[in-house]
C-alpha cells in the first residue's frame, strides 16, 4: 500500500505522516536529508526527535526504492521522509544531465519505489512547489517541473493521498475510487473527510 502526504513548508507532512505510521508496532523511516549545513543538521535533529526511539531509521539520499525493498517486508509501516529531498539529492547527482534523461531516470527509480511499496504500508511525503513563482535559473525551473511531474507519478499509483493545508490534513484521493465529474449535478456540501490525528 502507498500513501502520499503532500504540502508546502511547516505544513504538518511529517507530523500527519508520522501519525499514520504510529499504528504498526514495526516501523522504518527512510530519510533522505543530508546534513550540508548547521540549519539542516538542527532541522534534521528535530525529525529525529519526534519520532518514537523504537522506530528504525535508514539514511538514504539517493537509493530509496533499493531501502525501501529492503525493509518493507519486515515493517507494518514504511515512512520515506521525504520525496524533495531526494529529488533534490537526485538532481545533484546527474547535473550534467538533460531535463529528458533526469525525467526518465526519474520515472524508473520511481516505479521501483512503487512496486516494493506492495510489500508493506510505504508513506512517502513530499512537497508542494510548484504553487508560488516562477524560478529564475533555468536549473531551478527543471527541479520544479521534475517535482511536479514526480508528485504527479506518485499520486496516482498512491492508495492514499492527503495534502496539508494549515496543519489540516485532506484527504484527496481515497483508495479504489476516482473523483466524478459531473458539471450539471450539484455537489453535495457534506464535511471533507479528513485524518484524524
Amino acid at each position: 500500500m502507498l500513501t502520499l502526504v503532500l504540502g508546502g513548508a511547516r505544513s504538518g507532512k511529517s507530523r500527519i505522516a508520522q501519525s499514520i505510521c504510529a499504528s504498526g508496532s514495526k516501523v522504518t523511516c527512510i530519510a533522505t536529508a543530508r546534513i550540508e549545513d548547521d540549519e539542516m543538521r538542527a532541522r534534521i535533529s528535530r525529525h529525529r526527535r519526534a519520532r518514537p526511539q523504537s522506530w528504525i531509521t535508514i539514511e538514504e539520499p539517493l537509493a530509496i526504492a533499493d531501502a525501501v525493498a529492503t525493509h518493507a517486508a519486515s515493517m507494518d509501516f514504511v515512512l520515506l521522509d521525504c520525496l524533495t529531498l531526494w529529488l533534490s539529492n537526485f538532481c545533484s547527482e546527474r547535473r550534467d544531465s538533460s531535463a529528458d534523461s533526469l525525467e526518465a531516470a526519474l520515472q524508473e527509480e520511481i516505479s521501483r519505489l512503487v512496486a516494493a511499496s506492495a510489500a508493506s504500508h510505504v508513506v512517502a511525503v513530499s512537497n508542494e512547489v510548484g504553487g508560488g513563482i516562477v524560478p529564475e535559473s533555468p536549473v531551478g525551473r527543471v527541479f520544479r517541473d521534475l517535482h511536479g511531474l514526480m508528485n504527479q507519478y506518485v499520486a496516482s499509483q498512491a492508495d492514499f493521498v492527503y495534502q496539508m493545508v494549515a496543519g489540516i490534513p485532506l484527504q484527496i484521493k481515497p483508495a479504489g475510487r476516482r473523483p466524478k465529474a459531473s458539471p450539471t449535478k450539484r455537489r453535495s456540501h457534506s464535511k471533507t473527510r479528513i485524518f484524524s490525528s
